[in-house]
């Protein structure tokens, strides 16, 4: 069986990259096809994959403006050569869904979701805080994508989406079907921790749609300590706002996140995220989870056996949240448990059969 796989960009490594690794790990000889690649960004693994760009990589500045080439990424993606192979494999939040197959090939689509800023086009706008230029400009753009994303959504033979929320958006904007295969969370890289823990953790990207600044204000109300791990724009304006038991550690190696983890009293996690595997790695270091009880979380946060959801993105809340944990008898060893449920191997193995079983169709 000849697979390839199609992945929207390799620029950057997040829980999609995580996925497209759980594919290389299962067929290892497969090209993995991309719009653009980066490979000083890439892990390890990806890094020494067959790894094959589409002539967005010539564009200029591409590294720095690949936003800016938002209306090219249709035309590259279609533009790869996908004939001779048996099963095409794509992981797709945008545009590696809408990839060109043959008549014969078996195209299964990961969908990470459909594209959130054709779909959710003014919370998007107003969480990137774009110039007036650029809010000027844009609408026309987004009108021309969401028709080629509704045109294009009937392309892949199989959609497996990665949970309830992405589903019930898969259903709505594209009218299709798809199944529920949550993604692969690498819990084998950390460790049930001891005690009770030090401070609280936030670990993020620290963007304004992150509402990490909730976490913040709460702590610094409560003079608890929390630490914060991560980087990005809103990072100056939530050190302003920060009282003195607010710690910034700015980007840490993967191992120095696994010790945070181990050694923290509760994961915060004040955002809304289609999935979210950052609580599910705290989890797998016997850690709760004190989440926003929206989106993925949802799905993946046992209140009171796991973690703590909280209502409405407020300080009252998120205080009140934080308390609440502090009075439970959490146990490690069932939260571990838990996150086991999401492994690596659980995924690549379902993923695998359900590949095998489609093809043979």
């Amino acid at each position: 069986m000849r697979v390839a796989i199609v992945h929207d960009y390799l620029n950057q490594m997040g829980g999609a990259e995580r996925v497209v690794e759980s594919f290389h790990r299962l067929w290892p000889d497969a090209p993995i096809f991309t719009t653009i690649a980066d490979r000083s960004v890439m892990s390890a693994a990806l890094r020494g994959a067959d790894v094959r760009v589409s002539w967005m990589q010539r564009l200029p500045a591409w590294r720095r403006h690949f936003r800016a080439y938002l209306p090219l990424y249709p035309l590259a993606i279609e533009s790869f050569d996908l004939r001779g192979y048996d099963v095409v494999v794509s992981s797709s939040s945008a545009w590696a869904k809408a990839a060109r197959t043959p008549p014969e090939t078996t195209h299964i689509c990961y969908c990470h979701t459909p594209m959130r800023w054709v779909w959710d086009y003014e919370r998007y706008v107003a969480r990137e805080r774009f110039g007036p230029v650029t809010r000027l400009a844009l609408p026309p753009v987004i009108a021309a994508l969401r028709q080629w994303d509704v045109r294009t959504a009937s392309r892949p033979t199989h959609l497996v989406v990665n949970s309830q929320v992405v589903q019930e958006r898969v259903r709505r904007c594209w009218g299709r079907e798809s199944v529920l295969l949550h993604p692969p969370v690498d819990t084998g890289r950390f460790a049930v921790g001891a005690g009770e823990g030090r401070a609280h953790l936030v670990v993020s990207r620290l963007a304004h749609y992150k509402r990490i600044d909730l976490a913040v204000a709460t702590f610094t109300q409560l003079g608890l300590p929390l630490e914060i791990i991560g980087d990005g724009p809103a990072r100056r304006s939530l050190e302003e706002m920060a009282g003195p038991t607010i710690i910034f550690r700015g980007r840490v190696s993967d191992a120095g996140v696994a010790e945070a983890m181990r050694d923290c009293r509760a994961l915060i996690f004040p955002g809304e995220e289609d999935f979210g595997i950052t609580p599910l790695e705290a989890n797998a270091c016997g850690r709760p989870v004190i989440a926003f009880g929206a989106g993925g979380a949802r799905e993946t946060v046992r209140a009171g056996v796991t973690g703590v959801l909280f209502a409405e993105q407020t300080a009252t809340a998120l205080a009140a949240a934080v308390r609440h944990a502090e009075s439970v008898a959490w146990d490690a060893a069932v939260i571990r448990r838990h996150a086991e449920q999401y492994s690596v191997e659980r995924f690549e193995s379902s993923f695998r059969e359900f590949v095998e079983r489609a093809s043979r169709r």
